[in-house]
């Protein structure tokens, strides 16, 4: 299609179409035009309908309608166009906690036709510049709290040049400097298969990987998950833990709200209590937050069971069934569990709470085809263990990376993840292809090994990998959280490893036990397995 970028550096860099997987477009929703802005149709839409006044994006400081969104848009796409320079294409880097300004920004970026690089505020300056360089990154939108580090992370990488701190009230503010702007703006008219994001993929080791997404992909993942499975209404209030900058928390805390017409709220800080003050507080109905946050939670489910809370959605890593138990028993509602991935934009398989199954992720999701096959790429056979593949209207794009050969095979996504499918087509996690530990010639699933431990009462969190062992080729080991009143001890591991051996196969119980304070995780939520194999 015709690009609107005069900037081309996306569409150069996009990997080669042989590389790229098939895309499908098999439902009536995902018939795209040829010129699409997202920006367009998931805001302007509703003050063109004369939504404007409807409830939009909330924070504890703010409540904005979609029209005030729409003129702070307006008004930041004007700065970025004529006082920043941007032309159509450019790169934006948004660095920021999740605040109605920071969503403010990212309508603004794309509205002028530009690609919004969200990042973890988390982030530090070493961690920034790979992100900088690679995506060759020429403009920042950045909240006035996190300046240290992209300063430091500027000095050093050549090319970013034109740079606003907001949440500020000095003069060069882009809160300031927006006030004088006007509140109209011509969207980019921007083709469908323009790109309008990129997004790194968190939780690897090495060069982070940049995953590029065009505003259909935006509107295909609008249309897919949130209609088959989510199911929300314009009246319902979403929540959630994810960073923005996590296309897991853009999806269900920006995107799924504003495609229905709902309203949002956005908190800088989001551990399990300011999450639950935060329901409690604005009267959310639907949460997105991670299997972790879900088991903190459940500590106080009368507290939730007073709220007007009424859908939970787990991703982000997988979910235990022990969990997903655990919240049901506590607060009454069935979780909502979802594997997506940052190649994919978003979920692909999920199942309502209506077609919950112990222990499996879900069915494939409408407008996606997924299947397990062998290391040659063949499908395998009902309850066979293998590597699951993909492919729907989303699929992996890395920015000139040599990496997609390998995400990329025969047309389909190859995600890393480890799966079975049953008979009736549900899918059951078993652990990351890289993570599947081989025992005295045993495959022995983590999952299933954190599961068990999971069960026993004194046993807060924990994680299981694959150790080298000179007899067995490798050992499973676990590292242990206790809960409180709970000591680690020679005692306390026997008593772990004979409950695992009653519980699974005892050939896979956890031949080392480590106890730890807290286990490495990212900022959203998934453990870094790579940390403790390293410790």
């Amino acid at each position: 299609m015709p690009t609107a970028h005069t900037d081309t550096f996306a569409r150069d860099n996009l990997p080669p179409k042989a590389q790229q997987p098939d895309f499908l477009f098999t439902l009536p929703e995902l018939q795209f035009p040829q010129q699409l802005n997202c920006a367009t149709e998931l805001l302007d839409r509703h003050v063109r309908e004369g939504r404007g006044q409807r409830l939009c994006v909330r924070g504890p400081n703010d409540s904005w309608t979609y029209q005030d969104l729409w003129e702070r848009a307006n008004q930041i796409a004007n700065v970025l166009v004529q006082d920043m320079g941007l032309v159509p294409g450019n790169r934006v880097l948004l660095h920021s906690p999740n605040t109605p300004m920071m969503v403010a920004c990212w309508f603004g970026i794309v509205k002028a036709g530009g690609i919004v690089v969200a990042t973890m505020p988390l982030l530090r300056a070493k961690e920034l510049m790979p992100i900088l360089e690679i995506a060759k990154i020429s403009h920042a939108l950045c909240h006035a709290s996190l300046a240290p580090e992209l300063q430091g992370a500027a000095s050093e990488t050549p090319g970013l040049d034109q740079i606003r701190y907001f949440n500020g009230s000095d003069a060069e503010h882009l809160d300031v400097v927006m006030q004088s702007r006007s509140t109209k703006f011509e969207n980019v008219d921007t083709a469908a298969d323009d790109t309008c994001l990129i997004g790194f993929t968190s939780g690897t080791t090495g060069v982070p990987k940049a995953t590029m997404h065009f505003h259909r992909d935006v509107m295909a993942i609008c249309a897919c998950w949130p209609r088959s499975v989510l199911k929300a209404t314009a009246e319902d209030v979403f929540i959630g833990s994810p960073p923005l900058g996590f296309t897991f928390g853009l999806g269900g805390l920006v995107l799924f709200p504003m495609a229905i017409g709902a309203s949002t709220v956005l908190l800088e800080r989001a551990g399990p209590s300011q999450l639950l003050d935060g329901i409690r507080d604005f009267g959310a109905t639907v949460v997105f937050t991670a299997p972790t946050s879900y088991r903190s939670l459940a500590a106080r489910g009368d507290e939730v069971r007073a709220t007007r809370l009424r859908q939970c959605v787990s991703a982000g890593e997988a979910l235990p069934a022990s969990t997903r138990t655990l919240w049901r028993e506590a607060t009454g509602i069935e979780l909502i569990d979802g594997i997506g991935a940052t190649e994919m934009l978003h979920i692909f398989i999920s199942a309502d709470e209506s077609n919950a199954r112990a222990g499996a992720t879900g069915k494939v999701v409408p407008g996606y085809e997924a299947r397990v096959v062998d290391d040659k790429g063949d499908p395998v056979a009902p309850g066979t263990v293998g590597k699951l593949a993909v492919r729907g209207p989303t699929g992996c794009r890395y920015l000139n990376d040599a990496r997609q050969q390998t995400y990329v095979k025969n047309g389909w996504n190859i995600t890393g993840d480890a799966y079975r499918m049953d008979e009736d087509g549900y899918f059951f996690y078993q652990s990351r292809t890289d993570d599947m530990i081989v025992s005295a010639g045993y495959n022995i699933a983590a999952p299933e090994v954190e599961e068990g431990l999971m069960l026993h009462p004194a046993v807060a969190e924990c994680a299981v990998l694959g150790v080298p062992d000179e007899e067995r080729g490798q050992i499973v080991k676990a590292f242990v959280v206790l809960g409180a009143g709970h000591s680690g001890s020679a005692d306390m591991a026997k008593a772990l490893q004979d409950f695992v051996k009653n519980t699974i196969a005892p050939y896979k119980y956890p031949r080392a036990i480590e106890f730890v304070d807290r286990l490495p995780r990212t900022p959203t939520g998934k453990l870094q397995r790579f940390l403790l194999r390293n410790s």
